[in-house]
């Protein structure tokens, strides 16, 4: 009885000591990722890994390369999960993300993954653009259907286009990179040039376009071919088009900024296992393991469609494209919401 004071602040102690045991890590992620693949990539890796949580920071490619860059003295994000690989190159560049080497790299396809020596960015899946058509509007409005790149100059399309602004969007620099290198510099920018006295408004999403697409918004969107087999499948009435002339692609791509933090190496390296592939071959076709290989419904064949691309002169020259971009197309930009 005489011990009974001791009690209370033992079992106290004994709790907050179970407490912080069992408190799980948080790391803070960066990530341009569709919003809808979050939790699933989330509940992933935290069933694989109980002591760690997912903070998710998430914005479109563009306005999250710009927060990284913004943030390069006092970084605030522990690892970058699911951003392009031409934002990935420029932020290697920069210092922000750090050279490792994780484990599982050897099963990951060489095409999508940081050439140089110092590794620092690892392909999770590549990520293709297309042209979502809505053959309801299209048959209302007597517009047909568009083959190439070269069609959508046609004035029929005038008002009918939708694409994703590229100083916001991953997607649309993509594309406008994808121009670039296909066709040249001068020819890629006279071909915008015509091809925005067709377009309705640049959107500040890349998946966007095809839902404006959808939705009956606008006939035509350039966007995501992701987002074009979802919406096809659930049954809007579009088609996803591979324009002769070759479509956009890039790798979506893992990287570590806190070198200090192993729950953050963990989280690269669980994100190259299969395990991790197969969650994302639940969206995208091409992934980065090379033992996953499922087919996607209604994802187009996008293999005969891919341009060469560049990253590295993608990350390169970004500055510079998106500023002459900007100075020539964003009055018609919608509004940032």
């Amino acid at each position: 009885m005489k011990h009974r004071w001791m009690i209370a602040p033992l079992t106290a102690i004994a709790a907050l000591s179970a407490t912080s045991a069992f408190a799980a890590e948080e790391l803070t992620v960066y990530t341009a990722y569709e919003t809808d693949m979050l939790a699933k990539f989330k509940n992933g890796f935290e069933k694989a890994n109980p002591d760690i949580k997912i903070k998710w920071v998430r914005d479109s490619t563009g306005i999250m390369t710009a927060k990284l860059l913004a943030e390069k003295a006092n970084p605030r994000a522990d690892v970058v999960w699911g951003l392009a690989g031409s934002s990935m190159a420029l932020l290697k560049d920069e210092g922000i993300l750090k050279p490792y080497t994780p484990a599982g790299l050897d099963q990951i396809r060489p095409n999508l993954i940081d050439p140089e020596q110092d590794k620092a960015w690892f392909g999770n899946d590549a990520f293709f653009n297309a042209v979502c058509f809505n053959e309801m509007v299209a048959k209302a409005q007597g517009l047909p259907k568009p083959e190439s790149w070269q069609d959508l100059l046609k004035p029929v399309y005038k008002g009918h286009i939708a694409m994703p602004n590229p100083a916001s969007s991953g997607t649309g620099y993509m594309q406008v990179s994808a121009w670039m290198q296909s066709m040249g510099d001068d020819a890629a920018w006279d071909y915008m040039e015509k091809l925005d006295k067709n377009i309705a408004h640049y959107t500040h999403s890349g998946s966007k376009p095809c839902v404006q697409a959808g939705m009956g918004e606008v006939a035509i969107g350039i966007s995501m071919a992701i987002r074009g087999a979802k919406l096809k499948t659930q049954g809007a009435p579009i088609d996803i088009i591979m324009p002769t002339g070759g479509v956009g692609w890039e790798s979506e791509a893992v990287g570590l900024v806190n070198t200090q933090s192993d729950a953050a190496k963990r989280l690269v390296d669980w994100s190259l296992s299969k395990e991790a592939n197969h969650l994302y071959n639940a969206f995208y076709p091409v992934v980065g393991h090379k033992a996953v290989n499922k087919p996607v419904k209604n994802y187009p064949d996008v293999e005969r469609a891919m341009v060469k691309m560049d990253f590295s002169k993608m990350a390169v020259s970004r500055q510079e494209v998106l500023k002459t971009w900007s100075a020539k197309f964003d009055a018609k930009s919608e509004p940032r919401s």
